[in-house]
Parts: structure tokens; sequence; C-alpha cells
């Protein structure tokens, strides 16, 4: 029993320590399949949107599900403080390390108590080891406590920067894409004189935001349950509708946009790949037709009529459904895995955008506006 104690304690704590050192430290360079972090965030994920699916609907749903981010970086911490005060326990009480006690014999709980207090470094001295390896582990704990707590310092600052990153860019496009943003609306808001340079200069903007995304996500993939603040936006609708955005242009249209349209599509659809693998996600297709060949000719006449040069083949449908296939499997797969919407190519509801919206105006003064007027910048 002895040896077993021994060799289970010392494989916990190099379980933990293993796991926090791949989490915080060296997280962009990890590709092992079987992580502490991945199956704690696989199995507890699965728990609670099945259980927040069951009790709450509608906009209820969506801020308990919001919740699970910053809970589970919680939980998780005090995982790993639990995992390593329990292998130091057992190491103690497995090798018989003698304690000085109150009560004059020590049992398993109290070199757990022993061990809790270490970590923490309470210091309160009512229980001691009175062997030198007791000594040592309790000198090596007490590090490792403030090691991992500095740790903790150093990760929720980064993340936290990421996060705010990520939702900066996201809600720009609010007022350039739509609430929830779509294609088609940031197509035609950039229907003006200098439309084409505008989407350019946005395809370039978004190319390295979809960079960004990808970093952040591969290196802290907790960030992937963080929703955004509003309901109807996320990262899954905003990378969507870059892939929707620069397939279309890349197919149907002509000019200089289309090189940065490749560029932004081959790394917008790198992100949906790798994060479909980080996540364990195979990508898989539904019966639901995002574009149907009569919306693809209803976008195509609003596009012609506002003034952008597009391509009159009759192939340019084929070609864009062949890129569709590329990307629309995986960001579906992610969709369902985290319970977010993927938005359609074209709104199917005319809806006012969130800056104009207020709980207390109600958007009185935008009512008016169409979102398909023959500008392409309407709200402006």
């Amino acid at each position: 029993m002895a040896g077993i104690g021994v060799v289970f304690g010392l494989a916990l704590i190099m379980l933990v320590l293993w796991d926090a050192f791949e989490t915080v430290v060296l997280p962009r360079r990890v590709t092992r399949k079987y992580r502490l972090t991945r199956l704690f965030y696989r199995t507890t994920w699965h728990l609670w949107s099945g259980t927040v699916r069951r009790l709450f609907k509608g906009k209820r749903q969506q801020n308990y599900l919001s919740y699970f981010g910053p809970l589970s970086l919680i939980l998780l911490l005090s995982i790993w403080a639990i995992g390593l005060i329990l292998g130091f326990a057992l190491l103690n009480w497995a090798s018989g390390s003698p304690l000085h006690t109150p009560e004059g014999t020590a049992r398993f709980s109290t070199y757990v108590y022993l061990s809790g207090t270490t970590f923490f470094t309470l210091g309160l001295g009512d229980v001691a080891p009175l062997s030198t390896f007791g000594r040592i582990m309790t000198v090596v704990e007490s590090g490792l406590g403030l090691g991992l707590l500095a740790l903790v310092i150093s990760y929720l600052p980064a993340l936290n920067a990421s996060f705010g990153r990520r939702e900066t860019s996201i809600s720009l496009l609010d007022a350039r894409a739509g609430s929830p943003p779509t294609a088609a609306e940031m197509l035609l808001r950039r229907c003006h004189d200098q439309g084409t340079e505008v989407l350019l200069r946005h395809l370039s903007e978004w190319e390295r935001w979809a960079a960004e995304v990808l970093e952040g996500h591969l290196s802290y993939p907790v960030l992937a349950y963080f929703r955004s603040q509003h309901d109807n936006q996320s990262w899954i609708a905003a990378l969507t509708v870059i892939l929707d955005t620069s397939a279309f242009v890349l197919t149907a249209m002509e000019g200089s946009c289309r090189r940065q349209a490749q560029l932004t599509f081959a790394i917008a659809r790198h992100a949906v790949v790798d994060l479909s693998l980080v996540f364990g996600i195979a990508p898989h297709r539904t019966k639901h037709e995002r574009l149907p060949s009569e919306d693809f000719e209803r976008l195509f006449t609003w596009l012609s009529e506002a003034g952008l040069p597009l391509r009159r083949e009759k192939e340019v449908e084929e070609q864009l459904t062949e890129l569709r296939r590329m990307y629309e499997p995986y960001v579906r797969a992610l969709s369902t895995y985290l319970r977010l919407s993927v938005p359609p190519w074209i709104s199917e509801v005319d809806r006012l955008d969130n800056w104009q919206a207020s709980a207390w105006e109600k958007g009185a003064v935008f009512e008016d506006a169409h979102p398909h007027d023959s500008t392409g910048d309407e709200h402006f």
C-alpha cells in the first residue's frame, strides 16, 4: 500500500504540474490528445450546456451559457489546487512521515490538513512534520502553491487582453454588417463611391483579426467559451461572415479585391479547421442550405444595382458553392458544439443594428431606414 500511495501521489502531482505548464506557460506547442484540461472542459461543458438547455429557453439560456467560461476558470484552478494537495498528502502518508499533532495520532485526513495549510502557506503550526522528508515536502509544496498563484496572476491578464482584442473587432461589425452580421449587409454597405477601396481595407483588417483569433484560441481554448456582450454577436458569427464575404468577392467580383479576399479566406478557413481539431469536433453537413439559388440571384441583383463590379459568368454560383463546402461544415460543427448561431447570408427579417436600438428609445429615430436601399450605406 505504501508503494502504491507514493506512486499515485507522484503521478497526481506530475499530472497537475504538467497540465498547468501546458495550459498557461507553453500553450502554443501542445498537440497531445489527452490532457487534464481538455477532459475537464469537454466533460463540464456537456454537463453545463445540456442542463441549461433543458431548464431555460431564449435569452435566459444564452445568459446562463455565458457564465460557463469565467466559472470554468475558477473550477479548473480549484482542481489543480486540490490535485496538488492530495498528491502531497499521499506522499507523506504513504512514506510514513511522522507528524506532531494535538491528538498525538496522524490519520490520512491529518496529512490532507497539513498539505492544505502548507499549500496555501497558512503557517498555523498545529500540525508539523517531524522527519527530514516531511520537512522537505512541506517546503516544496509551499513553493508550488506560490508558483501556481503566480501562474494564475500572469494567466488572467493575458486571457482578458486576448478576449478584449477579439471583442473590439466584433463590435465594429455592428455598423458594418448588421446585427446579427450577414455577408449581404457587409457587401451592401460598402457600395458607395469608394466601396471597393473600403472593402479592400476591411478585408485586410479582418485577415489580421482572423489570425489573432486563431492564435489566441489555440493558445487559450477557454476563450471559445467566452461569449460576446450581445446575444446577436459572436466570434463564430464574425468568422462566418468574413468567410462568406471573402468567398463571394473571390468568385463573383472583379478588380483588386480578389487577391485580398483570397488571403482573408485562407486564414479564416485555417482558423475554423484548426479550432475544430482543438475541440475534437468532426465537420458535418446538414440538409439546410444557407444560400439557395434564389437567394444567390437576389443578392447578386442587389449588388449589381448598387454598383459593385460583378462577374456575369454562369459558373460563379458553382465556384461559390465549392468554396462554401470548404468551411461551412466546420462552422456548423463549432456552432453546434458551442451552442452559437450561424448567421444567414441574407437577414431573414429587417431589424435595427445594436447601435440604433436602445431599451429607452426603442430605436424610433431610425425606424424608417430600410436595410437594402440603393445607396448601400443607408444608416450614415
